[in-house]
């Protein structure tokens, strides 16, 4: 659109409409019909394509519809929504949620991701650091596509944990919602140290064997059913790193690793033999042998093996000189023997020095 600079009879002054000036006797400029009227057909073309009914006393009315149409074009509307309760979100929700589960347990239920409602996006996201369960729920049969190296078709829901927690989610128009980005991708069952005694945001929880609900974990119950380290209830003795199949219907275990030390496993490598995912091995003994430097002793030395020294256990032998006819004198209430070659012998479990960090494992 333009100024009707093509017809001469408008009276434009340097191209634009001019006021009469009676004083100076300057006619002002005429605005012809057809030029009127194609201005106020454009201006109402981009009323319409806003799905808007136009107002003769509504002078935003123009910046509303191109706000409108534009948020439109982008699958991501510049909205928020600020919610505390449970709610089935509209299409003209969509945005950023804000969502507050302290009050309460939420569901958020999204639209139907179908051929009206189109590629859209939105980012819910949690506010509060509540222990309060906070799901959102993909509508009807719709799906969210995550984890589908576990199930292809994704899973109806997903829950948001801890404050800062978001998912960015994108629809197609064919009843899934696709994940475009979300908090912490870290993998599914990883087990990891934390500094801090609270959970962090990003679906973490103890690794502490807690028991959980099959419809309220799906996608970490198909994770422990494909993880090579399921075991049952009744085998869970010496076998506490596994995950178990819970009551066998309803419930599953997580792995427990409270208060222990890990080990990586050996898979073929032959230095730690026999070991399965998830079990439990006791504390090695270390073996003292210990004596005078004379009487057929021939010194101090020890080891993780009562029968080797050396590449087999890492160790080196130790052995200790100046020692005085009698051997050493031995911690009180330890126990020893003597061997046939008069050498003192003793062992006693044995613990590197460490710091105890919380153990956390990834949730979802």
């Amino acid at each position: 659109m333009d100024y009707p600079i093509t017809v001469p009879s408008v009276g434009l002054v340097n191209g634009r409409f001019a006021d009469e000036d009676p004083e100076a006797g300057k006619p002002g400029s005429l605005i012809p019909a057809a030029w009127g009227n194609s201005v106020t057909q454009e201006i109402l073309n981009v009323i319409n394509a806003a799905g808007m009914a136009a107002s003769e006393t509504d002078t935003r009315q123009l910046l509303k519809a191109i706000q409108s149409i534009v948020g439109n074009a982008s699958p991501m509307r510049s909205v928020i929504t600020r919610l505390a309760a449970s709610k089935t979100l509209t299409e003209q929700e969509l945005g950023l949620v804000l969502i507050d589960a302290s009050p309460a347990p939420v569901t958020v239920v999204l639209p139907a991701a179908d051929g009206p409602l189109g590629v859209r996006d939105v980012i819910v996201r949690r506010v509060d650091n509540s222990g309060s369960r906070l799901v959102i729920q993909a509508s009807g049969s719709d799906r969210i596509r995550f984890h589908t190296h576990l199930s292809a078709s994704g899973y109806p829901f997903l829950v948001l944990m801890g404050g800062g927690d978001w998912w960015h989610l994108r629809s197609d128009g064919a009843g899934s919602w696709w994940p475009v980005g979300r908090f912490d991708n870290t993998p599914l069952g990883r087990p990891f140290f934390e500094t801090t005694v609270l959970l962090s945001p990003g679906g973490y929880g103890a690794l502490n064997g807690a028991v959980m609900k099959r419809v309220e974990w799906p996608w970490l119950w198909d994770h422990a059913q494909q993880s090579g380290m399921l075991g049952t209830e009744a085998a869970r003795v010496g076998n506490e790193g596994k995950w178990t199949s819970g009551d066998g219907a309803a419930t599953f275990r997580g792995p427990e690793g409270r208060g222990e030390f890990l080990r990586v496993l050996d898979e073929g490598r032959g230095v730690d033999t026999g070991r399965v995912m998830g079990a439990f091995q006791t504390g090695s003994m270390h073996s003292y042998a210990m004596g005078a430097n004379g009487g057929g002793a021939v010194g101090s030395r020890w080891t993780d093996s009562l029968t080797d020294i050396g590449a087999g256990t890492r160790e080196e032998a130790q052995f200790l000189s100046g020692l005085a006819n009698g051997g050493p004198i031995y911690p009180p209430g330890t126990a020893y023997q003597q061997d046939p070659a008069a050498t003192l012998l003793y062992t006693f479990k044995s613990r590197p020095r460490n710091i105890a960090y919380p153990g956390r494992i990834k949730l979802i």
